[in-house]
């Protein structure tokens, strides 16, 4: 199966419709309960939740004292569940795979953030776990995985040269592993259910993927060519079962993506599924047949399109057992269970296994189940006009109950900036609202799922458009009458916290404070620090950000970088940071925080030692969230429960600024 995602990766509702939107409502009922930010940030109970190939047992991640790891349990009696890993220092990584022994588990762990993930297997039956990628310093993930080799996986790795991965046939009951392709020229190889390398994808100087098929006798000849607007759409696949057929998603000679087929003999591509607002971004594939059963696309919710007939009674029989945006996991081998999760804004989701056979649909586990009973605030997707008339699909959460008058509000940056947000449970959306804050995620142009031409939007736009849509998104709000104009902050993480620091040296008067979470200061200095297996696709940032390795490219590189416009910096602002992170290095942080220091601006600066991009420990979670709620109740007025012991066993660090934050 081996998916190669090839990338690096409505107008205003009517005046009715808004009076029907919770911040309409004039109700002055008391504010809830104040929910501890352990419900909202600690571990699942439950994740991942699998089915074996045989369909005999289920697999899911949950937390032993903290720290997540495997379970199994038989299919009809979960409640005889039993732990298979043992992990103490860190969560395993929330992408495992059964292997088709029936008996074996896959997974993946890393150190303290540093992304090398190594795989190890478990053997189900005697608890052994055998070592199957390098330990240490080797980023590895699984290229393919098929029937016809039940005691074999296809890996790739960069142990030999840390820019590429080669590909390597390893036995996961011992270990034993053998150089199947050195690769020195492809960003991302293509594999079938035979184990063979079909095709190789490298990017050229202009930023588009060329595709090249290889041959029997080992050379390479071009198969075909993706634009580089067209590479956050387009992914290929599959191949079928018997190597004739290239499944992919689409966007060439098209806005939307959609589902392909492309026949390698003939080179026919043929269109199985496509939606009219937004792109395809998953496929639901048969693994036994090597088929498509269906396709998903999410402009504001989930929606689903049938390629296999028999789909269409699957998605009625998913939709039938609950509400919620059903997402299709995995598949037994015989197709006739499935395992499911609905995705729900104001309670917890929910795994579920389908039984195609009995068309029946069983409740499973509830991700969350401290949310159970609790007062939650509805998500409510909303259209934001940008001033050039691009319409930025956007997300809501206000207070469950709210008094009269206009509200505080933090506007949720995300990363990428290649991502988008989505719909459903969002614990810092809960989170905040709870706090009695409206809560805006806005899908900025740049955002993927909407169409190449909103993607292409984003060009040369960092700190430009990009960040006009966000004020644009802030003015909404307050014009809309639910957000205080001066009672407005910004959070952000990665390219979000390039967001958060290009407000505070742009437009700081629209914002009271910022959080910036491993957040890019210096896009020079950033682009120098990329970890070695971004360069074979670094041409793509390049063209689409600015070309450092040229005067004009250094120009507008350094015109478009936060540390720039420090003089401009005036607000608050919170900064924390991993100390492994490899893609936005300490460094960006640090020298940032230098930088308001000399200029007096007030800057509370946190530092985890063991993190990476991103808070992976819980007791880190806790601590930083902890911080946070503070200086938002500080700045903006919000409710804010007491630090307490949030802090313990947490590797945070308060650099400088401790005393500008209340409890720190």
């Amino acid at each position: 199966m081996a998916a190669v995602r090839i990338d690096r990766r409505d107008v205003l509702r009517g005046a009715a419709a808004l009076a029907a939107l919770p911040f309409a409502r004039l109700a002055q009922a008391a504010a809830p309960d104040l929910i501890a930010r352990k419900i909202f940030f600690d571990n699942p109970d439950v994740g991942s939740v699998q089915i074996s190939p045989d369909g005999r047992t289920l697999s899911w991640l949950a937390p032993v004292d903290n720290v997540r790891n495997l379970f199994v349990a038989p299919r009809e009696d979960p409640a005889a569940a039993r732990a298979v890993t043992h992990a103490t220092d860190r969560n395993l990584s929330s992408f495992y795979r059964w292997a088709h022994t029936n008996r074996h588990l896959v997974y993946y762990q890393e150190r303290d953030g540093d992304e090398n993930w190594r795989a190890s297997s478990v053997d189900l039956d005697s608890g052994a776990t055998v070592l199957l990628t390098p330990e240490r310093g080797v980023k590895a993930l699984i290229q393919e995985v098929d029937r016809k080799f039940p005691n074999e996986m296809l890996f790739r790795h960069n142990a030999r040269d840390k820019r590429w991965f080669d590909l390597y046939r390893i036995n996961i009951e011992t270990g034993a592993s053998r150089l199947l392709f050195e690769n020195n020229e492809f960003a991302w190889c293509m594999t079938d259910s035979d184990f063979q390398l079909r095709l190789g994808v490298r990017y050229a100087a202009n930023g588009s993927a060329e595709v090249l098929e290889r041959r029997p006798d080992g050379s390479w000849q071009p198969f075909l060519t993706i634009p580089i607007g067209d590479l956050d759409g387009t992914q290929l696949l599959d191949f079928s079962a018997d190597g004739q057929t290239l499944y992919l998603q689409d966007t060439r000679d098209r806005d939307k993506a959609a589902l392909v087929a492309i026949d390698m003999r003939t080179r026919k591509a043929t269109v199985l599924a496509a939606d009219d607002e937004a792109d395809i971004v998953h496929t639901d594939f048969d693994f036994e047949r090597r088929i498509p059963v269906a396709a998903k696309a999410n402009k504001d919710r989930v929606r689903w399109h049938a390629v296999d007939p028999a789909a269409t009674q699957d998605l009625t029989d998913l939709t039938a057992h609950g509400p919620g945006d059903v997402e299709l996991i995995v598949r037994s081998s015989d197709a006739r269970y499935a395992t499911a999760f609905y995705e729900r804004d104001t309670a917890s989701g929910e795994y579920a296994l389908l039984d195609r056979e009995r068309r029946s649909v069983r409740s499973l586990f509830k991700a969350r189940k401290a949310l159970e009973g609790l007062r939650l605030s509805k998500m409510q997707p909303v259209v934001i006009p940008a001033r050039d008339g691009l319409r930025l699909n956007s997300y809501l959460t206000l207070p469950e109950e709210t008094e009269r008058g206009k509200l505080p509000m933090v506007l949720l940056v995300h990363g990428g900036p290649y991502a988008r947000d989505v719909w459903g449970f969002n614990s810092t959306h809960q989170w905040l609202a709870n706090r009695g804050y409206a809560v805006l995620s806005v899908n900025y142009r740049g955002s993927t799922g909407f169409g190449k031409a909103f993607v292409t939007a984003a060009d040369r736009e960092w700190g430009g458009k990009m960040h006009d849509d966000l004020i644009d998104a802030v003015e909404w709000a307050v014009g809309q009458g639910f957000a205080d104009a001066k009672r407005i902050g910004l959070f952000g993480g990665s390219y979000g916290g390039y967001a958060a620091l290009t407000v505070a040296t742009k437009t700081p008067e629209v914002f009271a404070c910022i959080v910036d979470v491993f957040g890019v200061s210096n896009l020079i200095t950033f682009m120098a620090a990329i970890p070695p297996y971004w360069g074979p696709w670094f041409s793509i940032w390049k063209n689409r950000l600015g070309d450092p390795a040229t005067e004009e490219g250094r120009a507008f590189l350094t015109e478009r970088s936060p540390l720039t416009h420090i003089d401009r910096a005036v607000r608050p602002i919170l900064i924390a940071q991993g100390a492994r992170d490899v893609r936005v290095v300490a460094a960006e942080s640090e020298q940032m925080v230098r930088a308001l220091k000399s200029r007096g601006v007030p800057v509370t600066y946190l530092s985890f030692a063991d993190e990476g991009h991103g808070f992976a420990r819980p007791e880190n979670r806790m601590a930083f969230y902890a911080v946070t709620e503070s200086f938002l109740a500080k700045h903006l007025g919000g409710r804010a429960q007491a630090i307490g012991d949030d802090f313990k066993g947490s590797s945070l660090k308060v650099e400088t600024g401790g005393e500008l934050v209340p409890g720190l």
